[in-house]
C-alpha cells in the first residue's frame, strides 16, 4: 500500500485508511499478531498518531468490523435489488458475499478470531447485529418467493436463511483450513445450486 502524503489526511480519511490497512495485514499474518507499531509502520506514522483517532488497538478493530458490516450489507442487499426474482436474488447474495470474501480474505480471519473471544465484546456485538440484518433480508427475499411460486411454501425462512448462511461460512472455513481463497469462488456454484435445489417449489 501506497502512503505518500497520508501525514496531512483528513481525520476521516485516517480512520478509513487505517481500516483498510488492517484489512490489508490480516490477509498476510495472523489478525491476532497485528500490533498497533505495524499498523502504524505500515501506514508511514507514528503509534502517537495512529492514536489520535482511535484510543485503543480494541477500537480498531471495531471500526474494522463496523467497515465489514456496512460494505457486505450494502453490496448484497444492491444485488439482491437488481436481480429479476427472488430465487435470482438468493443467488445474487451468495455469489456476492463470496467475492467480498475473495477480495477481503483479511475480514474472515480477523471474524473468527474476534469471535473466539470470551465475553460480549464490541466486535461480537457488530457481528451479531450484522447477521441479525442478514439473516431478515434473505427471510424477506424467501417468502417473496414463496409469494411468487417459486419458493416451497412449507420451507422455513428462518432455518433457510440459517443454511444459506452457515453455507458460506462452511466455505470460508474450508478456505481458511486450506489457506487458499480460490476454493471458496469454485465450490460456491455447485454448494449454492445444492441449496436452490432443496427450496425451490
Amino acid at each position: 500500500m501506497k502512503n505518500s502524503g497520508q501525514k496531512h489526511l483528513p481525520g476521516e480519511q485516517r480512520r478509513e485508511l487505517t481500516v483498510a490497512t488492517v484489512i490489508e495485514l490480516a490477509g498476510e499474518q495472523n489478525p491476532e499478531e497485528i500490533t498497533t507499531g505495524a499498523i502504524a509502520e505500515r501506514m508511514q506514522l507514528t503509534q502517537g498518531a495512529l492514536f489520535r483517532h482511535f484510543p485503543s488497538k480494541e477500537a480498531i478493530w471495531q471500526a474494522v468490523l463496523e467497515w465489514v458490516a456496512r460494505q457486505l450489507s450494502r453490496r448484497v442487499e444492491k444485488a439482491a435489488w437488481q436481480a429479476a426474482s427472488p430465487l435470482a436474488a438468493l443467488e445474487a447474495v451468495f455469489n456476492t458475499h463470496i467475492d467480498f470474501v475473495v477480495q477481503h480474505p483479511g475480514v474472515p480471519r480477523m471474524l473468527f478470531g474476534q469471535l473466539q473471544k470470551a465475553g460480549d465484546t464490541a466486535a461480537k456485538q457488530v457481528v451479531r447485529s450484522l447477521l441479525a440484518r442478514y439473516g431478515e433480508h434473505l427471510q424477506e427475499i424467501i417468502e417473496a418467493g414463496k409469494e411468487r411460486g417459486e419458493i416451497a411454501a412449507a420451507i422455513d425462512g428462518t432455518a433457510a436463511a440459517s443454511l444459506f448462511i452457515g453455507s458460506i461460512q462452511g466455505l470460508v472455513m474450508q478456505s481458511l483450513l486450506l489457506d487458499d481463497f480460490t476454493h471458496v469462488r469454485r465450490q460456491a456454484p455447485a454448494v449454492f445450486l445444492l441449496f436452490r435445489r432443496g427450496i425451490m417449489a
